[in-house]
């Protein structure tokens, strides 16, 4: 009996894009060639004659076929960057958006030194990601673009992109808006800024206008609201936050998103203390009060050195948003924790947990402002394995190395005290295309609602460049992915023809703030219910999606309920099936009932491969009747011949 070895494995680097390959040697050698790398086996075959030799070597090399296609089925065909950017790979991501509205998240790059901002239309024909002369524009020598913020400033129902630069070392941002119209941006890059302000802006919508604001720090330290009327000629007006006596951070964390419950979009702000201060939005008075202010835990308060993003995600599956902060207890980040602001239930009051992480010889990357992404302590979510619980992606560093790590959320089985989850490092997840990256993001390149990864790379000499890790999941799992757009309408405006031949209109563009819920039951008859925001975050490359996946693991079932939280009302959607893809347009406002709701279904692969095997099937059935047909019309024959033949008396 044959038997293979190992000899050697080469494992292939992101850049190299090859198919699949396999030949002998005459030492009984098989050297193949897979998207993972290049194996070189053995054969324990004995000698024999060459007629048997080439048959035996033939069935050996279809068996490693077969074995390496089912044992590395989650690597192969994980690189596709040619098939996504195509040549376009020196765009270093900065936001997320439908600009187009053509039901594809296009991607929003620096390029130039972040000097020009440029965008890639999404499609589905390669590359995936598309770079178009119209949609780029750049800034001066001297200028330097800090954050993208995608949305629709003037109430066209047009993705407009505001863009926020620096001159020289200051905290002063100036901030321009590049009016969007279909198939091109406006670069008034050299008129005066629109706006300046300290820091970074956080992107909201203030008077529930469906037209996108801004909350950031006046020049003068006052914190200011600067609100967008419709049309491109009126100044934002400016509506001033109540001061506290502890000015905000920079860079900040702050968020907007609701967080009592009540359908309003609340403020996350973090101060220069560490303390973090929940402002409710006032329906009545409609405004936001100060109604808690969240210090660290007294047991690390002294020990951190800094506090890094906040991510608002539902870790336990519970159906309520926890707050994650990445902290480092050491100068260089080799000691850090992730503090989980957590409440168990409805009577009780939320407190911290302590996360202890191990990165083996590696660390969590401390902010170093001289390098892009890099600026802030940013954990990343999204559900990698889609089994419901939001995975984190977080760049490490080791001896001047930076590596992309999946944090991928497992249950706790000690030294979580209540809480029952706690993160475990996959240091081989994006293997080979983590090794030398600053930054790892979710994005869905094939909208099939699994999500893929982005990663950038340091090649040296200060250049960079992107890849694309697409997330080949071994097995067949089911998602709800819901996108909230904006309600204004623009029928003058309309786009390319759709596939019957009929001019389709936009809708508006992505909405900051919504609150999306579901709940379901699973095969064990457990209740499972998840919650996540949309958009919360704007600053500091946080490349929030425009859209919420939840991963629904291998369950089959109906989603009970799903429900969108926004401007204060709730529409519920009941009994959705799974690998549904909803997209809602809460117009008109005040009548949820009313709005606008799009769902496609995407088959899920269990339904291909039984198509398939019930074709095989058929086939088989098919070639079966034909063999004992023919063996039917053979023996009528022979006997006819035989009967022919006969001698007659």
């Amino acid at each position: 009996m044959s038997k293979l070895i190992e000899i050697q494995s080469h494992g292939a680097l992101h850049l190299v894009h090859h198919g699949f390959a396999a030949t002998w040697s005459e030492n009984d050698q098989i050297a193949m060639i897979t998207e993972k790398g290049v194996q070189i086996l053995t054969s324990t075959t004995i000698t024999m004659s060459a007629f048997n030799r080439k048959h035996n070597m033939c069935a050996l090399v279809l068996f490693a076929t077969l074995i390496l296609s089912t044992c590395v089925n989650v690597a192969y065909g994980s690189d596709i960057t040619g098939k996504v950017f195509g040549s376009a790979t020196d765009g270093m991501p900065a936001a997320f958006g439908n600009f187009n509205s053509d039901k594809f998240t296009d991607l929003f790059v620096l390029r130039n030194n972040q000097k020009t901002v440029a965008i890639l239309l999404g499609s589905d024909t390669e590359p995936l990601l598309q770079y178009s002369a119209q949609l780029s524009c750049s800034f001066k020598d001297n200028q330097k673009i800090t954050s993208v913020v995608p949305g629709d400033f003037d109430g066209d129902a047009q993705m407009d992109v505001l863009v926020t630069v620096v001159e020289g070392d200051t905290e002063v941002n100036d901030v321009y808006v590049l009016w969007g119209e279909t198939n091109k941006l406006n670069c008034n890059t050299n008129v005066t800024p629109l706006i300046k302000m300290r820091g970074q802006p956080l992107a909201m919508d203030y008077n529930q206008d469906m037209i996108v604001d801004l909350f950031g720090v006046h020049t003068n330290g006052t914190r200011m609201f600067w609100v967008f009327q419709k049309g491109r000629d009126i100044q934002p007006h400016l509506h001033k936050l109540v001061d506290s006596s502890v000015p905000l951070k920079t860079p900040h964390s702050h968020a907007f998103l609701d967080l009592n419950g009540d359908s309003y979009g609340d403020l996350y702000l973090t101060t220069v203390d560490n303390t973090f201060e929940i402002w409710l939005y006032n329906e009545h008075k409609q405004n936001f009060h100060l109604h808690q202010n969240i210090t660290l835990p007294n047991t690390l308060r002294d020990k951190v050195k800094y506090v890094g993003q906040t991510v608002f995600q539902d870790l336990t599956l519970e159906g309520c948003l926890d707050h994650l902060v990445p902290v480092c207890l050491s100068e260089d980040c080799a000691d850090s924790a992730l503090l989980v602001w957590h409440q168990e239930d409805q009577h009780s009051a939320p407190h911290w947990t302590t996360l202890r992480i191990s990165y083996k010889d590696w660390n969590l990357a401390f902010p170093d402002k001289s390098r892009m992404y890099l600026d802030t302590l940013t954990l990343r979510p999204g559900d990698f394995n889609m089994d419901g619980y939001p995975d984190l992606l977080a760049t490490v560093k080791n001896n001047g190395a930076y590596k992309t790590v999946l944090l991928e959320n497992v249950e706790c089985k000690s030294n979580c005290g209540e809480f029952p989850r706690t993160f475990e490092a996959n240091f081989d997840a994006l293997n080979p295309l983590s090794t030398n990256t600053t930054l790892g993001v979710f994005y869905d390149f094939l909208q099939d609602g699994i999500l893929d990864v982005i990663l950038v790379h340091n090649n040296g000499g200060g250049k960079s460049a992107v890849s694309a890790f697409r997330n080949s999941l071994d097995y067949d799992a089911n998602f709800v992915k819901v996108m909230v757009s904006m309600g204004q309408t623009n029928n003058r405006s309309s786009l390319i023809n759709n596939p019957l031949g009929i001019k389709q209109f936009t809708y508006g563009t992505n909405l900051p703030g919504p609150t999306i819920f579901y709940s379901t039951t699973t095969q064990e008859g457990q209740y499972r219910a998840a919650v996540s925001t949309q958009l919360p975050q704007s600053a500091h490359y946080s490349l929030m999606l425009p859209y919420t996946i939840f991963g629904l693991g291998r369950m089959p079932n109906f989603v009970d309920q799903l429900q969108v939280h926004v401007y204060g009302h709730v529409r519920p959607f009941f009994q959705l099936i799974p690998n549904s893809q909803v997209v809602v347009i809460p117009t008109p406002r005040d009548k949820p009932n009313l709005w606008k709701v799009q769902l496609f279904v995407t088959p899920s692969k269990l339904i291909v491969r039984s198509v398939f095997a019930l074709l095989g099937t058929c086939l088989l059935i098919t070639a079966i009747i034909a063999v004992l047909y023919w063996k039917e019309r053979r023996e009528d024959h022979r006997e006819k011949l035989q009967e022919a033949h006969r001698f007659h008396f």
